[in-house]
């Protein structure tokens, strides 16, 4: 049995631990651990917000030599996951996209598409179809 690692990550952002984890239960619910995967939420206090170290380390725990597609919840996790991309390095930097989907259906579908060994652009489309034009 693979431990996916082949497969494209993902790794979900939320203000809020409960919902970033609840959506990765979804995700290993419907993928098991064909795909790499990490969540992170809350601010380093416990309370509602984004913290940049812990979205670098999910990247690192979900990272993938197939890229990692990310999924934010509201615009602080968007910018400090863009801010965890710039600490990352150029090198990997390349291969990590936030997606512009919904955190919980865009993560289960790009999950879903890249258990398939989808590639990282085909998993973001896939997730990125479920957004309002």
């Amino acid at each position: 049995m693979t431990d996916g690692r082949e497969n494209v990550g993902i790794v979900i952002v939320s203000h809020s631990p409960l919902v970033a984890k609840g959506a990765a239960d979804m995700v290993r619910q419907m993928v098991g651990d064909s795909v790499p995967l990490a969540w992170c939420g809350g601010n380093p206090a416990g309370g509602l917000g984004t913290d940049t170290g812990a979205i670098l380390k999910a990247i690192e725990e979900a990272w993938s030599e197939a890229g990692v597609a990310i999924f934010v919840d509201l615009g602080g996790a968007e910018t400090n996951s863009e801010m965890a991309i710039e600490m990352i390095g150029k090198g990997r930097a390349s291969r990590i996209t936030i997606c512009n989907a919904p955190i919980v259906e865009g993560a289960v579908i790009a999950a879903a598409e890249a258990s398939g060994g989808a590639s990282l652009a085909r998993v973001v489309a896939t997730a990125q179809e479920l957004s309002p034009s």
